[in-house]
């Protein structure tokens, strides 16, 4: 079998079976946040940290839960990190870096799980488990809480209550992310994922010296690493290692933990607005983008210039030869389309124009599927500008799920896709300016700029994968990493709740022979574009310097 054949192949089964699970899964995700029985084990919770699921919270209220339970988080991390030397299972690692730990604790709390170290030799047993792995489940949860909090600011009329925060937390994290995850766990341990808590030991004697590897839990961490969009590997190797993804079946199975939710919530968005076309038209939008970047990306990495490439069957440096071309791209655009930032190859490797369209993936705002949570909120924002695009096409006042697009609602949205290129633009060109930055690249010329780019990118829209020849470990990239991830992050929650509490707030509007229909294939066109042109341009000059100029040479 070709290697191009294999790819399609992989391709088409991951799509039959979202295909599959679409329905079913979109449901009872619904059915999660609308249930009026809190399950025994919440109660629990809920008496433990002492809210009060039922009481109903406007956005202001909803948005300090986001932010006291993420600060506090951030500061269970750091400590965590900074005490390891003193805990149990820590591997004899001393405790982390001040300026690492900061970068760390912020990293996975919001959902990024930018790595500027290597796991293997740098985090023990504790660190790994109760903190790590603790952030891919929570984080994820509040990005669906987020989603779903929008989602009931357009089913919701005449009322500023957006939903219970704990509750939604909590629901997410135990009906929905705990029991997927436990059962993809198994299927990794059963496909030959490690997971348990030795310690370091020699694997064997390489090229005259010792080669030495520790263990550690890692199949449950490898399953909610990708099923709630994290990223973050056990090892350095991330998804590429042999202990987190041993198969090219595993990398199948690792892909659709990525898009399954992500793609699903356009179901779960659907039956809470009462129209399910609407959560089609929104899929559809999702996976025309997904899929065309897909085969872009296939196309520019099984293109043959050169008998090299040609007897390999396409561009295979930096590329597992388990997974080949078809599967390393396939995986590539998937984690670069959604907040995951999980890799199985090296981006860095790819060619010049390979390397753009995962940067291109980044910079739409992560949102064909998108993020856990984020993907959706990010589409219906870039739907509300896209309404408000075609309104002044004809003159009429933008209308979206029967709630007017005003003058308030355009800008909270305005302010929403800024956020992001300004943090991206801001601090690359200050990276490339001050004269310490650049010493951390690999690569001179437009690589080592795509090098800086990507970083900024890819911390910035919360995805947390790298070139991989970028220095990245130094004060001044933990720093601004760190911030941009932060910024990144939470501003953009602040203008999407706020702007459930305007929607929320508002009487619904009757439709009527002038009114846009959102749930036909003209509405999707007109998002597609709307999500090429307003944001995939912003990014334009920079990417002329980078992949492009690399890509073109």
């Amino acid at each position: 079998m070709s290697p191009v054949l294999a790819g399609f192949l992989q391709l088409l089964a991951l799509i039959g079976v979202l295909a599959l699970v679409y329905i079913p899964f979109g449901g009872y995700m619904a059915r999660v946040y609308t249930s009026p029985k809190h399950l025994r084990a919440e109660k629990w919770i809920y008496r433990g940290i002492g809210a009060n699921p039922d009481a109903e919270m406007t956005w202001p209220a909803y948005l300090r839960g986001v932010l006291a339970f993420s600060a506090v988080s951030v500061l269970f991390l750091y400590l965590l990190q900074r005490f390891q030397g003193m805990l149990p299972g820590s591997l004899g690692f001393s405790s982390v870096s001040p300026a690492q730990s900061f970068n760390t604790a912020v990293s996975f709390v919001t959902n990024t799980n930018w790595q500027s170290y290597y796991g293997e030799q740098t985090m023990g047993h504790v660190v790994q488990t109760a903190g790590l792995a603790v952030q891919n489940f929570v984080s994820a949860a509040v990005g669906m809480a987020v989603a779903v909090a929008l989602v009931r600011g357009f089913a919701r009329s005449r009322t500023g209550e957006l939903g219970n925060f704990w509750a939604d937390l909590v629901r997410g994290t135990v009906r929905i992310l705990l029991p997927v995850a436990a059962v993809a766990a198994v299927l990794l341990v059963a496909a030959g994922a490690i997971q348990n808590f030795s310690g370091i030991h020699e694997v064997g004697q390489f090229m005259g010296g010792s080669q030495q590897w520790n263990g550690g839990a890692v199949a449950s961490q490898e399953a909610i690493k990708e099923l709630g969009t994290n990223g973050g590997g056990y090892f350095n190797a991330n998804s590429a290692h042999p202990f987190e993804n041993p198969t090219a079946l595993t990398n199948l199975l690792e892909i659709f933990l990525i898009l399954v939710i992500p793609f699903c919530l356009t179901r779960t968005f659907g039956v809470l607005v009462g129209s399910v076309k609407q959560g089609y038209a929104i899929l559809a939008t999702m996976a025309t983008i997904w899929v065309g970047f897909t085969l872009l990306m296939m196309a520019a990495e099984f293109s043959h210039h050169g008998p090299a490439l040609q007897a390999a069957g396409g561009a295979m440096e930096g590329k597992e030869t388990r997974f080949g071309v078809g599967g390393s791209a396939i995986f590539s655009v998937a984690t670069t389309l959604t907040s995951t930032g999980a890799v199985d190859s090296f981006h860095s490797s790819f060619t010049g124009l390979g390397g753009g369209i995962t940067m291109l993936g980044m910079m739409l705002g992560e949102i064909a599927p998108g993020g856990v949570g984020s993907g959706l909120y990010g589409m219906l924002i870039m739907a509300v500008i896209a309404v408000f695009i075609a309104g002044l096409m004809v003159g009429r006042t933008p209308e979206y799920l029967g709630k007017k697009i005003g003058g308030r609602e355009m800008k909270l949205a305005a302010c929403y896709i800024l956020v992001t290129p300004t943090l991206v633009l801001v601090l690359t060109a200050a990276s490339m300016a001050l004269p310490t930055p650049p010493h951390s690249m690999l690569n001179p010329g437009a690589h080592g700029f795509s090098e800086v780019l990507y970083a900024f990118t890819s911390a910035s829209n919360n995805n947390g994968s790298a070139f991989a020849g970028l220095n990245a470990n130094t004060d001044w990239f933990n720093t601004m990493t760190g911030l941009a991830m932060l910024f990144g992050r939470f501003l953009p929650m602040v203008f999407v709740l706020a702007l459930a509490g305007s929607l929320a707030g508002q009487r619904p509007v009757p439709a009527t022979t002038g009114t846009l229909r959102t749930d036909k294939p003209l509405f999707t066109g007109l998002l597609v574009g709307a999500i090429l042109i307003v944001t995939g341009l912003t990014y334009f000059p920079a990417l002329a310097l980078g992949p492009l100029a690399e890509g073109l040479a």
